[in-house]
């Protein structure tokens, strides 16, 4: 008999609660809703599975930040969804977005302060970052060009490239410039939101700033797993010959540190 994780439906009902706060404010139409529901279904279901997989524990302090994260991630989604079809409020936008932002920083503090890294928080934490900066460029994109999808389309498309190229599902060791280059891009798409970038420029000003460091941290990550490959490393599903590059667990990696998963870019 499965034990119900209570955190991830908490954090389900949160998101609708959310979405009905917004509709009441600002209004969110039918595909605002969809879009914001499915979203919160799916991390909620994600979310569980993870717990399942991981051990019989809930979600630990930092994990519970980052399902806040995670949450105001949807609100965005949705609302970014319903600007398809009438304006957005870009100010509540911005709201959420910065908010999210910044408590990036916040479940890092409080699983140091707490030792409660894990593989999956890392995981989780990592995977709403990459979800909100596609949400972002989305957003972007018919002011700045398409072209501002590939920063929000790059995660997705690495893990497209680990299904084709086994040596690609290594794990990377954890490195403070990836946080750095994700929160950059978060701000400066949330800044391309708000038309600050307008001060310097346009938003594909701003664009160009976040473009380039997506590109580098991409071509960073796909060197470093091509390099540490296993020998003999198949090109499509067959037996490796070795183990690849184990990333340390939680507990491990030093203290309070939040390992990264398999070699997704984003951390």
């Amino acid at each position: 008999m499965s034990t119900v994780r209570t955190g991830p439906v908490i954090g389900l009902i949160v998101q609708i609660v959310l979405l009905a706060g917004l509709a009441w404010t600002v209004g969110l139409g039918g595909a605002g809703w969809l879009a914001g529901a499915a979203y919160g279904a799916v991390m909620c279901v994600a979310l569980t599975r993870g717990l399942r997989r991981s051990g019989p524990g809930d979600l630990r302090p930092a994990d519970r930040v980052t399902l806040t994260r995670g949450v105001l991630v949807g609100g965005v989604a949705a609302l970014t969804v319903d600007s398809f079809g009438r304006p957005a409020p870009v100010g509540v936008m911005v709201v959420l977005t910065v908010v999210a932002l910044a408590l990036d920083a916040v479940d890092g503090y409080v699983a140091r302060r707490t030792g409660t890294a894990s593989t999956l928080g890392a995981r989780f934490d990592m995977e709403v970052d990459a979800f909100l900066i596609l949400v972002l460029s989305l957003h972007v994109a018919p002011a700045a060009g398409g072209w501002v999808l590939t920063m929000g389309a790059m995660r997705y498309a690495f893990v497209a490239a680990s299904w084709v190229l086994p040596w690609m599902r290594g794990s990377l060791p954890p490195r403070f410039w990836r946080k750095v280059v994700a929160a950059a891009q978060g701000i400066v798409l949330a800044a391309a939101m708000a038309r600050v970038a307008a001060r310097v420029g346009d938003r594909r000003g701003a664009g160009g700033v976040a473009g380039p460091c997506s590109s580098n941290r991409s071509v960073g990550t796909w060197g470093w797993l091509w390099r540490h490959r296993p020998s003999g490393s198949p090109v499509r599903g067959r037996p490796r010959a070795g183990p690849g590059p184990v990333a340390p667990s939680g507990r491990d990696a030093g203290p309070g540190r939040r390992t990264s998963g398999r070699g997704a870019g984003c951390r």
